[in-house]
Formats: structure tokens, sequence, C-alpha cells
């Protein structure tokens, strides 16, 4: 059997490479850097597949050209196409979702569909996140076992903007109950998100690992001299 690839980006992806080596027998590589992600390191590899369960860089056209590339987006396809899909659903107020496997063609999230699996939307980013991949080792070790066909995208597109850091300041966000900010905050609280935060008397206030109790939010907060936010986007 021919090897395979895990390219993530995301700390909670990079178990995935092991236990589906464990799993299948395979031997599986994993990828977490830009460039590593070149055709000269590929094609020693030589894999069947390429697996994307969250990379955040733009894959190569000589990349998905030359090898069979799946992507694993957060959303029913064509729904949700484009960037920071977890926070623009959580935004429309859904409360669950698909994880979809498409293959990775030139137009953003447009290329035929392996698989599609339910996930529920509640809790953290990060434990969504953690949710989704698990969801996807599934998906990987369905479409490994099936010889899986990819299949078109079928109804009308319908695109999500990427976020950007600055969008992550509470205060110019729609919030129009306690609840909204509860979703705000938690939609971006994992790993290499940047935190909903405030901004008052030259220092920012960054909130994580929120919970509602009795109409209220309790949860973790940091501080830092205004402007020194990493520039993350999601």
């Amino acid at each position: 059997m021919k090897p395979i690839v895990i390219a993530t980006s995301r700390q909670w992806n990079e178990y995935l490479a092991k236990e589906i080596a464990t799993a299948t027998g395979r031997t599986t590589h994993l990828i977490t850097k830009k460039q590593e992600l070149n055709t000269k390191h590929l094609k020693s590899l030589e894999p069947e597949y390429i697996f994307f369960p969250h990379w955040s860089s733009i894959i190569p056209s000589e990349i998905f050209k030359n090898f069979e590339c799946i992507i694993f987006h957060m959303a029913d396809l064509p729904f949700g196409r484009g960037g920071s899909p977890l926070q623009n659903l959580i935004l429309l107020g859904l409360e669950n979702t698909k994880l979809s496997a498409i293959r990775c063609v030139q137009e953003l999230d447009a290329g035929p569909v392996y698989l599609k699996k339910d996930l529920n939307l509640n809790g953290s980013a990060n434990e969504i996140y953690l949710r989704a991949s698990k969801l996807t080792k599934k998906m990987i070790l369905e479409i490994l076992k099936n010889n899986i066909v990819p299949v078109p995208q079928k109804g009308k597109p319908v695109e999500f903007p990427r976020r950007r850091p600055e969008q992550s300041n509470i205060k110019k966000a729609d919030i129009n109950s306690i609840n909204d900010i509860f979703d705000f905050i938690r939609m971006l609280d994992a790993e290499g998100y940047p935190k909903a935060y405030l901004e008052a008397h030259g220092y920012t206030f960054e909130f994580n690992k929120v919970h509602l109790e009795n109409e209220a939010l309790k949860g973790t907060f940091t501080v830092y001299k205004k402007n020194t936010l990493p520039d993350i986007s999601s």
C-alpha cells in the first residue's frame, strides 16, 4: 500500500498520523510546516493521499494537480465556502453543521465531496476543533477503506468572509444579549486564534474559558498593553 500524508497546522491534529498508521498499517507522514509542503519532498514520499484536516495556508496548484489532496471543511458545502467557517456558523446562530471532506481544486472549497458527517457546535472553539479532529480520523479511515469516489457539490454556493484579528473586539460585535457575548467569546477560544477582547485605559482585556451561570458569564482573562495582541487571523 502506498503511504499517506497528514498535513496540518494545528497541534490538536498531529496525533492523527500515528493513530491512522496504527489503524491501517500504512506508512503515514506528518507535515506541519508550510515549507515541507513542496513537490520535491512529496514526490519522494509518493503518497496515495494528502489529507489536510486543518491547514492555514493556500495549497499550491502544483501540489493538488500532482497529488490527491483532501481538505476537511467545517460547513455543509457548498454552503459556507471560504474562511473562518466555525466563527461564521456560530454568528449565524447554528448549533450543528457538517464536516465535509472534499478534493482540493483551484476554486476555494469548491471541489467534489468524498464524505459529509454531522458535527455539533456546542462548547468552546477548542472543544469543537477537538471534536472535529476525532471525526476527521473516522472519515479518513472510511475513505481509505472504501476507496470513495467524490461527487460534485450540489446547490447554490454561499461564501463566508475570513475574519480579521480586529473583528475579535467585543465592542464592535453585534451584541443583543448575554448569550451573544457568550457565543462571541467561545467561538474564538482556541489555540492560534485571536481571542475576544475589549480595550480600555491603554490596555487590552482578552477573554476565554467562559461559561454561563445564573445569567452571568464567568471565565478567565488576560491583560496586555494595548496593540500587543498577536497578529493571527482566523
